[in-house]
């Protein structure tokens, strides 16, 4: 049974989350989720670079299976999203250049993210047609986004707290994030896939 988009969406969302069900693109969400200011641009950015991935992917999957070539896959989606990388700091150093300065070294890393060769990879495993390519992608960016915002809203919260010395910092961001991801283990059952 095929399915719908908005099991799609939300099994990408939410179910099968990227950063905390399958704990791919863990570097931004811990290095740009101290602040709701920086994290909410970063989660667009990466959305709009899941976007652009996964429709480039859905053509060059058409393209290399016509021709034969799909030892090329690979290779040309890390093109693809080296260039919508290079697209977007491009925009922001130029239009946000105080945006662009906070995200620093985790914007370019976008290119090295995980989680968005893993939406190109998963949608041509899947077979999925255009609109379901671009629902998964737009899912997995909501998903991604709502991660960072969580995590940052609750560091934010306990920056205000009078947290204990000896968890302060990274161990308190990494108990935070298993927490987190406990939580997004409760939507298994909204519609994940296999």
């Amino acid at each position: 049974m095929p399915e719908s988009l908005p099991q799609i969406f939300l099994a990408a969302a939410l179910a099968n989350n990227f950063v905390l069900a399958m704990f791919l693109g863990l570097c931004p969400f811990l290095g740009v989720s101290g602040r709701l200011g920086t994290a909410l641009p970063m989660g667009g950015a990466t959305t709009f670079v899941m976007l652009v991935a996964s429709l480039c992917a859905y053509g060059l999957n058409l393209l290399v299976t016509t021709f034969g070539l799909e030892f090329l896959r690979l290779i040309s989606y890390i093109v693809v999203i080296a260039s919508a990388v290079q697209l977007v700091e491009m925009v922001l150093k130029k239009y946000s250049p105080a945006l662009f300065r906070a995200l620093g070294i985790y914007l370019p890393l976008i290119t090295t993210n995980c989680a968005v060769l893993g939406v190109a990879l998963f949608q041509t495993t899947r077979e999925y047609d255009f609109l379901q390519a671009l629902v998964f992608s737009l899912g997995a960016g909501a998903g991604f986004t709502l991660a960072l915002l969580l995590m940052a809203g609750l560091r934010e919260r306990l920056n205000l707290a009078g947290v204990p010395g000896v968890v302060q910092g990274t161990a308190l961001s990494l108990m935070l994030a298993g927490l987190l991801s406990l939580a997004f283990m409760g939507f298994a059952g909204l519609g994940a896939v296999e």
